[in-house]
């Protein structure tokens, strides 16, 4: 059953400067959210800003993900403009391609697993104890991603990572059980932003970024506790997760592998 629907007034949002973070920033923004906009470079989130209506009731924090005193700074003067965080998205994520076999490829396993999983962490643990001292329903959501549920050649840093935000969110979850603060994993598919656009291989049922911001705001709303989306991705995901693992290597073993790092994609 569904948690009761949530009022999304105070809004923070980490990668908030492009891809997945800018779209949901701009579908609250138009649903009237007070946000807090976090992202390394500030001139984006300007530009943001800027495009959303009421410009001056957003707050930008420029920091990166990594810098945990950056996050508990901003998550705190958030708290304390808005007088409380409603719904937390820690959407800021970095994909890179990685072969274990080449010994530059370990820093960034480190560096994807700092952003995609440590910063998660981070960016929920300082608004917890506020949340929980708030009235109504509140949200802490993570952004996974389909590439969690199974692991693809290539992409070792970055489907681990993916998974592991899964398997925290569900353990953060049952921690928070009775607390009133719902813990929410979206897991995307191939939706259309700059990340994806360097990918080198054909992408099923790819989805507008604006089109996913829509369907995953009211899914916070609901506060389901997991969703794939868009929904057609659940189904390969399912049937994927269900091939034995002699059948799965086989298919999988010459597909595409994504760009390494020195071909390089920007965080938010």
């Amino acid at each position: 059953m569904n948690a009761a629907p949530v009022r999304a007034e105070r809004v923070f949002i980490t990668g908030a400067s492009s891809g997945i973070g800018a779209a949901l920033a701009r579908e609250y923004a138009a649903r009237g959210a007070r946000l807090g906009l976090l992202a390394r470079r500030r001139e984006r989130l300007e530009e943001l800003a800027a495009s959303l209506p009421h410009p001056e009731r957003h707050r930008l924090y420029a920091a990166d993900v990594t810098d945990r005193a950056a996050l508990a700074a901003a998550a705190a003067d958030f708290l304390a403009a808005s007088g409380g965080a409603d719904i937390v998205i820690a959407s800021a994520g970095v994909s890179h391609g990685t072969l274990t076999e080449r010994p530059a490829d370990l820093a960034v396993f480190d560096a994807v697993f700092a952003t995609n999983v440590n910063a998660t962490v981070a960016t929920f643990a300082p608004f917890i104890a506020a949340m929980k001292q708030q009235d109504g329903a509140r949200r802490l959501v993570g952004i996974g991603s389909v590439a969690g549920i199974r692991g693809m050649r290539g992409a070792g840093a970055y489907c681990a990572s993916k998974a592991a935000v899964h398997s925290y969110c569900e353990s953060l979850r049952v921690e928070l059980r009775g607390s009133g603060i719902e813990v929410v994993t979206i897991a995307p598919g191939y939706i259309d932003t700059p990340m994806t656009r360097n990918n080198r291989f054909p992408m099923p049922f790819l989805m507008p970024a604006e089109r996913f911001a829509a369907q995953a705001v009211n899914v916070i709303a609901r506060g389901a506790s997991y969703r794939v989306l868009p929904w057609q991705m659940g189904v390969v995901a399912k049937l994927l997760r269900l091939l034995p693992n002699a059948l799965f290597d086989r298919l999988f073993a010459r597909a595409p592998t994504k760009q390494r790092a020195a071909a390089g994609q920007e965080r938010p």
